[in-house]
This record gives C-alpha cells, sequence and structure tokens, in this order.
C-alpha cells in the first residue's frame, strides 16, 4: 500500500528489475511491461475493483510527480477519480 494514499484504495505494483524511469525502459523490457500491466489488472481484481473500475499511474520524472525513483504502477480505486487528474 502507498504510505501516502490518495484513495480509498492505492496499492503499488513494483516490477523486480530496477528501471528508475519509464523513459528508461527499452525494447528488451517489452515482455517485462506487458507483466507489469497484466499484474496491476490482477490486483486490482484481486482488491475488488474490476466492478467499478480504478485507475493506473506512472509518474515520470520532476514534472509528473515521480519522488521514487523505480518504476512501479499505482492502482487507485474506491471513489470517483476526477479529470484532469494534475
Amino acid at each position: 500500500h502507498d504510505v501516502a494514499p490518495h484513495a480509498p484504495v492505492h496499492v503499488l505494483v513494483i516490477p523486480k528489475k530496477p528501471i528508475a524511469m519509464i523513459q528508461d525502459v527499452c525494447e528488451d523490457d517489452e515482455p517485462l511491461i506487458g507483466h507489469l500491466m497484466a499484474t496491476a489488472a490482477k490486483v486490482a481484481k484481486g482488491l475488488g475493483l474490476d466492478d467499478d473500475g480504478y485507475r493506473l499511474v506512472i509518474n515520470n520524472g520532476k514534472h509528473g510527480a515521480q519522488s521514487v525513483y523505480h518504476l512501479h504502477v499505482h492502482i487507485l480505486g474506491g471513489r470517483q477519480m476526477t479529470w484532469p487528474p494534475g
């Protein structure tokens, strides 16, 4: 779970491979990124978020509000999300 949650449900999916930012992903990482997204969907379903929906977020760099420089996906749910998010 995120240490500073922004929704009633806010969990992280973190790959084992150390990749600092999404912009650092290379072609060889495509299977990993696909697995990361599939795992996020599986975790969201396990949390009961698949009926009403949820948001997946990857922050990238300073202006993207990235604070931890190890690639990870945020799963946010449990309430209606608003747009725009920033």
